[in-house]
């Protein structure tokens, strides 16, 4: 039986460390599930649509991967997919405290459902979203951390204004 691993996360933008951690789970699995979450309280640069077409744009030459919009418990996504393991990204040490408590509380609900860390390679290590999208704010280069096709969609947002010195 093939073995479905679902990625979560909000990808508010997909970066390259996005990427790198997918490819070493699709070197894994059978097939990765990259699960976009919704979450009503948390606001986004890039709707849940554009966010869905970025990484689709992204991830096109890649075989077996899904791309689909999940809002409520990944536990819950897991078990309608089929998806017998979660992919944790981990960059630093302290990404890992906030994903050990959340594998521990995932295998509360669904015993059967393992979690998976895996590193993202050195390069992309410091990369995070919030930076991605602080940098985008103050008009830096993003071409180094994220796709280009994140690149472009990011041409299209609003920057922070010009401020008198």
């Amino acid at each position: 039986m093939p073995v479905l691993a679902l990625y979560p996360g909000t990808f508010d933008p997909f970066t390259y460390g996005h990427l790198d951690v997918l490819e070493r789970a699709l070197a894994l699995f059978d097939c990765v599930e990259v699960t976009v979450g919704i979450n009503a309280s948390k606001e986004t640069l890039f709707s849940t649509e554009e966010r869905i077409d970025l990484i689709e744009s992204c991830t096109q030459s890649l075989d077996d991967v899904q791309v689909v919009a999940h809002e409520g418990l990944i536990v819950d996504r897991a078990e309608e997919a089929g998806a017998q393991v979660l992919v944790r990204g981990l960059r630093q040490v302290s990404d890992f405290d906030y994903e050990f408590r959340m594998a521990f509380a995932n295998r509360k609900l669904a015993p059967d459902l393992e979690t998976i860390f895996l590193m993202t390679s050195e390069a992309h290590a410091f990369v995070s979203a919030s930076i991605v999208r602080d940098v985008h704010h103050w008009g830096g280069d993003v071409s180094k951390f994220v796709p280009p096709p994140v690149v472009q969609a990011l041409a299209r947002k609003p920057q922070a204004p010009e401020t008198a010195s």
